[in-house]
């Protein structure tokens, strides 16, 4: 079976220099909040060009403590996107706050920044954009929005590491940026894995006492926090890997290059603005046809996904929010057609030519 990522060919091309990180790890006997996780804390905080960044135990934990740090809580509400991963609004109703949804963009499957400020009200306290598949959230305006209502953003940069509008990278515009280090995201750990970008050391300090137990240290606990922290051994796998994402990304591209020469045009494929470089964490296509495709490209051993096949506002666990089918007309079609097709830095043309000839004779 064609997986839709394929772990294993990266891991082959990186194994020795893993494997020797890790063995040094275990050596040291050190593995909580060692060298490796604030070196790797500060060569992504270079990366991204922030103040600090702050390593976590998930994407997830990265959301709910940013938002914590932030103060948002019960009464307080949040604007976000309906189509995307679930974590993004279970972080916002752990601290107690009220998610509210804005429809997205389907060229992009970002938030439409035209849907937003309608949905601001006094309760308000913040923007949480996600960069959906690896193509950047409309920065600019959400910033320009934000700005003008006293607002704070919190990206939800979990499918775009690396990925940029005009040279500034996601994760560096908003008061935090949220990163998930899932093995099968661009820059994946061999576990959970997160990391939170910030630009203001006060947040900082907030979030590295959350992170471990509400704790700056000597077992002195100044508030109630978790016990989130970066694992030392997956530090030193994503070092190894940091060096090489934008390798991964520029690889990305180029498959996703072939697919949309290839594929028939009555599909719609993704869509790069301009001045953004997606780096595509999926290729996702949209069609009417999607189960035709998707059991044609299962019977012939290739893996396809759906992310996602219900959009948030019509989740059962959700529906104490009182939204209805229709209210999100554009995240709603996604669901019922979006597909993603096999995508990582390996992936070989011949193989894509296959995927995308039996694409095309189901698609016609």
């Amino acid at each position: 079976m064609v997986p839709m990522v394929d772990l294993s060919r990266q891991f082959a091309e990186i194994k020795d220099e893993v494997c020797d990180s890790i063995t040094k790890i275990l050596e040291s006997a050190h593995y909580i909040l060692g060298q490796h996780v604030q070196e790797f804390e500060k060569k992504v905080s270079e990366y991204i060009r922030t103040e600090d960044a702050i390593g976590v135990a998930s994407g997830t934990d990265a959301l709910h403590l940013a938002i914590e740090a932030l103060g948002i809580g019960e009464g307080d509400e949040v604007i976000t996107t309906p189509f995307t991963f679930f974590a993004t609004v279970e972080s916002i109703i752990y601290t107690g706050a009220r998610p509210v949804f804005a429809d997205i963009e389907l060229d992009t499957f970002n938030i439409d920044c035209n849907s937003i400020e309608e949905k601001i009200t006094p309760k308000t306290r913040a923007i949480l954009p996600v960069h959906l598949f690896g193509h950047p959230a409309d920065m600019d305006r959400v910033m320009d929005i934000a700005k003008k209502h006293n607002l704070y953003v919190i990206e939800d940069c979990a499918q775009s590491f690396g990925a940029n509008i005009n040279g500034k990278k996601t994760g560096g515009y908003g008061e935090a940026g949220c990163f998930s280090f899932y093995p099968s995201k661009n820059l994946g750990a061999y576990g959970d894995g997160g990391l939170i970008t910030v630009n203001d050391r006060g947040l900082s300090e907030s979030i590295r006492a959350l992170r471990n137990h509400g704790s700056r240290g000597s077992y002195i606990h100044d508030t109630v926090g978790f016990n989130s922290r970066l694992d030392e051994i997956q530090a030193g796998i994503l070092l190894v890997k940091l060096k090489r994402i934008d390798d991964y990304n520029r690889k990305r591209r180029e498959k996703a290059s072939v697919y949309s020469m290839l594929l028939d045009r009555s599909l719609k494929l993704p869509y790069e603005k301009d001045g953004t470089y997606h780096v595509y964490n999926q290729y996702t296509i949209m069609t009417t046809k999607r189960e035709t495709i998707q059991k044609g490209l299962k019977d012939n051993g290739i893996s396809s996904v759906v992310y996602y096949p219900r959009p948030l506002h019509l989740q059962e666990a959700l529906g104490f929010l009182g939204y209805r089918e229709g209210d999100f007309p554009n995240a709603e079609k996604a669901s019922r057609e979006v597909l993603s097709l096999p995508m990582y830095p390996e992936l070989e043309e011949p193989l894509i030519k296959k995927i995308a000839k039996i694409i095309n004779n189901l698609a016609s």
